[in-house]
């Protein structure tokens, strides 16, 4: 019985490289509550007009869904659903739960 609650609680993390603007595995992932690490350097080599529309899509999609997107260096962006955060510099909200 332990073990079924461990599964049902589990939390998978993907990682991706996104390289055109077809994301509807990305929209279909968070919508399963996945964490996911997404390479966009090679989206941003080929046209950074649309890596702008598509990230504004994901933000979008990732709100909605009260999760969090964030960056990772240059050349990565990571997803979380909504019971994972991700803290932002200047963020005092970590105080409050420590």
């Amino acid at each position: 019985m332990l073990k079924d609650n461990i599964q049902d609680n589990t939390i998978y993390l993907k990682t991706f490289t996104l390289r055109n603007k077809d994301i509807s595995e990305i929209k279909d992932d968070i919508k399963k509550q996945m964490i996911l690490i997404i390479r966009i350097t090679p989206l941003a080599q080929k046209d950074v007009d649309d890596l702008r529309i598509v990230i504004e899509d994901l933000y979008k999609s990732v709100s909605t869904l009260g999760g969090d997107i964030s960056r990772l260096g240059e050349e990565r962006i990571i997803i979380t659903p909504p019971n994972v955060k991700i803290w932002h510099k200047g963020d005092n909200n970590l105080n409050t739960v420590i």
